[in-house]
This record gives structure tokens, C-alpha cells and sequence, in this order.
């Protein structure tokens, strides 16, 4: 049996996203900037399709600006905030647990200048609000801080922390490429400013995603070339992934309710199965409310990566982390802002279900893995070593 497991880091295209874009790859191929009639035919399409997907954020069509994937948008955000905002100040704040397109450019931004603020997380990755305010300063230009984390799914108090940033009239980005799709957004309500997401986490297409940037907030240029998305992000427009961004996105509203029951009561029936008969683990942040697909699971006394290996010889696919840096050895960045202990963080598995997903796959994944882990716990010396400690 093949079980696909990843959904965190993608998901399978839907089959009407890829009949709706099919057109946009054969018949209607015109460049969308041309003023020709080719162009004119691709131009619509693309116009349509920030409409759809502004509708269902409440937003105009103007603040909707396509990228190429979750970490352009991410950058486009938080480059261009700094760069608009420096003569008022040069202050950042963001948790410990964001994706490496957040982490990496705020290291980047503070080689040029800026202060980066890092909060710190509770045991279950959730961030204090009260540390937040009490880190905020005059220069203070960007809070940013994800929706709900790609690793072990915790959600963050997003409506709170945009009343905060409201009230110190600080611009608020937020990192929702877990979650569109899976729940309802609309940034205005929640004080968001800025909104990251991408089209392949809710079964559209690779290669498209889109940053919600709220009007009359600053925007200071970050790539140059032509005028596309209103100057702000040139580049030949991709008018087959736009079209399947839109579609997949009314896919997700539409279903909405019922996948995210679905995921959530599979998920739980995984758990509970996986805990009655795996000893020593650990699932992380299961006393919050998570992503209804994602289960981080910390398997003490073993490696990640050889539970990963062993469970894809066995036709499932799983991560040991991030997708984005899993060829990184490294224990991940969030489970140890979590105080998880390094030599546990590495025996760490993220199950991501899916809408695709089945009992009978679960079913068959908690076998396999009970079996996986019995075979590596009887090589493992921590493992021998924890057995003889404890029938002392």
C-alpha cells in the first residue's frame, strides 16, 4: 500500500483545479501584459481570478498580489515592510517557530541594521501576548508572527496579537500558508495587514501563490523588472496557476466544514491508536488547538530520519520536520523553542493527513509503525539503556 502522509509540505492537485487550468495551457497562451487579443484573452482570466480569491478574504483585487510560491511572498512582505518603514524605525518582532523564509530573511534584515525581537513559546509552541507587549518600542515597524505552524500545527492567537499591533499602530504580517483553505480568513476582522499563503498546501498547483497586502499600507520595492501586480511584483504573469489557485480556493471554502471534521476525527483516531500501543512518545502540542490534519509525534530513544526511511520502504511518506529543510540534520528549530529536549527533537515524526486520506491507510500506517519502531528500539542503545534504568 502507498500512504502519502505529507500534506504539510504538499498536497495532490484536485482534479478540477487541473481541468480549469487546462485551457490556460493549450488554448489560451497569450501573455496577460499584451495588448493583443491573446493577451486580452489571458487578462481576463487572471483579473478573474484575483477577484475569486479576493472575495473570499473580503478584500479588493487590487490587494492581492500574485507570487511564485509561500517564501516569495514571505520575503515580498517582510523586505518590503523594512524597506518602506526604516525612517520610522527599524524593529522587529516575530516568534521562534516560523518557516525558514521568515527566519532566514529577519537574520538577513539585522546584517543590514535591524533589530529582530524573537519571543519565546510554551511547551505546546503557543506565544505569550503579554511578552509581546511588553517588547514593543517606539521603532517598532513589523510584527510577524505564522497563522498556525507548519511542523506540529499549534495555531497562535492571531485575532489578539492584530489588536496589539492595531492599537500601536505596528504593521502585522502573518504566515497563513498552513492554513488557507483550511479555515476562514478575512484580514481586516482579524487586523491582519499583510497575508502570506500558497496554492499547493489546499490541492492547487505548484509555482503560484499570492501576499494579501492590506491598501494604505507603505509597500517598498523589492525586485525590479516590469509592471506586473501593480509594480510590486514584476514578471510574466502564470495564468494557468492563478486560474488553479482561484479554483482550488473555492474547493477549499466549499468543502470547508466537512474535510476539516474529517482530518481532525482521523487524526485523533491515529493518536489514540499510535498511543495504546507505542510506549514513551510524546504528541506534541496536543493540549491546543492544532492544524486538524498535522500530528507531530516525538518517538524517544530513536532517530527520525531511520523511522522515515523504514516507513517509505513501506510505501508511506511522512516527514521528519520541515519539508523545507529536511536535508538539514539539525534538530528542528521549533521543537527545541518548545524545550524539547535536542536528543528527543531528532526522534520526531510529522504525520500530515489530508483529504484523501482513508481509515484503512491509517489503519495500515499505525501496523507498519508499530512494527518500525519494535525493530529500531530493539538496536538502539538509548533505548536498551532506558529498559535496564527502569527495571532497576
Amino acid at each position: 500500500m502507498r500512504v502519502y502522509l505529507d500534506n504539510n509540505a504538499t498536497t495532490k492537485m484536485d482534479n478540477e483545479v487541473f481541468e480549469a487550468m487546462v485551457p490556460y495551457l493549450t488554448e489560451y497562451y497569450g501573455n496577460a501584459s499584451s495588448l493583443h487579443l491573446f493577451g486580452k484573452e489571458t487578462n481576463k482570466a487572471m483579473n478573474e481570478s484575483r477577484e475569486i480569491i479576493a472575495k473570499y478574504l473580503d478584500a479588493e483585487p487590487n490587494e492581492i498580489i500574485f507570487t511564485a510560491s509561500g517564501s516569495e511572498s514571505d520575503n515580498l512582505a517582510i523586505r518590503g515592510i523594512a524597506r518602506a518603514y526604516k525612517n520610522r524605525g527599524k524593529h522587529i518582532i516575530a516568534s521562534p517557530i516560523e518557516h525558514p523564509a521568515i527566519k532566514n530573511t529577519l537574520k538577513d534584515l539585522e546584517d543590514e541594521g535591524y533589530e529582530v525581537t524573537i519571543l519565546h513559546v510554551d511547551k505546546n509552541g503557543m506565544i505569550d501576548v503579554e511578552e509581546l507587549k511588553s517588547v514593543i518600542k517606539e521603532e517598532t515597524i513589523l510584527i510577524t508572527v505564522m497563522h498556525a505552524n507548519n511542523e506540529v500545527g499549534t495555531f497562535q492567537p492571531i485575532e489578539e496579537i492584530g489588536k496589539i499591533a492595531k492599537e500601536n499602530k505596528i504593521i502585522f504580517h502573518v504566515d497563513a500558508v498552513q492554513t488557507m483553505g483550511k479555515v476562514d480568513i478575512k484580514p481586516k476582522e482579524m487586523g491582519i495587514d499583510l497575508l502570506s499563503f500558497s496554492a499547493h498546501k489546499f490541492y492547487g498547483p505548484k509555482g503560484i501563490a499570492a501576499l494579501y497586502w492590506r491598501n494604505g499600507v507603505r509597500f517598498g520595492k523589492v525586485l525590479t523588472g516590469g509592471g506586473q501586480e501593480g509594480k510590486r511584483r514584476p514578471g510574466t504573469s502564470n495564468v494557468p496557476g492563478m486560474v488553479g489557485m482561484a479554483k482550488a480556493l473555492e474547493i477549499a471554502y466549499r468543502d470547508m466544514a466537512e474535510e476539516f471534521k474529517k482530518e481532525e476525527e482521523l487524526r485523533d483516531y491515529f493518536e489514540s491508536e499510535v498511543s495504546k500501543k507505542i510506549p514513551e512518545i510524546v504528541i506534541n502540542a496536543k493540549g491546543v488547538k492544532r492544524l486538524p490534519g498535522t500530528s507531530s509525534i516525538t518517538f524517544k530513544y530513536l532517530e527520525g530520519e531511520s523511522i522515515l526511511l523504514s516507513l517509505s520502504y513501506k510505501g508511506i511518506a511522512v516527514s521528519s520536520g520541515s519539508a523545507c529543510s529536511s536535508d538539514d540534520l539539525q534538530a528542528s528549530h521549533v521543537l527545541l523553542a518548545m524545550g524539547i529536549e535536542p536528543e528527543f527533537a531528532h526522534g520526531t515524526i510529522r504525520f500530515g493527513l489530508g483529504k484523501y486520506n482513508t481509515k484503512e491507510e491509517i489503519d495500515y500506517t499505525v501496523e507498519v509503525l508499530v512494527e518500525v519502531i519494535e525493530k529500531l528500539r530493539a538496536i538502539s542503545p538509548l533505548w536498551n539503556e532506558f529498559k535496564i534504568n527502569n527495571s532497576k
